[in-house]
């Protein structure tokens, strides 16, 4: 079975907070990391934006992904969240197989 890191930006920490906090209590996510302090610049509505974010990366399985993404984007205050996954190729099996264990049967 394969394991993803999902990585999302929200607007602040107390948003972070509740999208994680969701997605571990549905074992959408076995477990998420929060940061805060993130500096962003992007396009947005035909120009360039510049403001803090939160960053939420959530470890999962990659068959949870799509499921996990649309929970994230019904909760989020974005209209176009970041929402993207990548793949784990490798690390340490046990934690690898803690992820399987901590996250719903898909």
């Amino acid at each position: 079975m394969a394991e993803s890191f999902v990585y999302i930006t929200c607007a602040n920490p107390a948003e972070a907070d509740n999208i994680g906090e969701i997605i571990v209590e549905r074992r959408l996510a076995a477990c998420v990391n929060i940061m805060d302090g993130m500096r962003s610049m992007y396009w947005w509505e035909g120009k360039v934006e510049k403001n803090n974010e939160t960053v939420v990366i959530a470890k999962t399985k990659t068959s949870l992904v799509h499921e996990l993404t649309e929970a994230v984007k019904a909760m989020h205050g974005y209209d176009v969240p970041c929402i993207v996954a990548m793949p784990i190729e490798g690390g340490n099996p046990d934690f690898l197989a803690w992820i399987r264990e901590e996250t719903k049967k898909s």
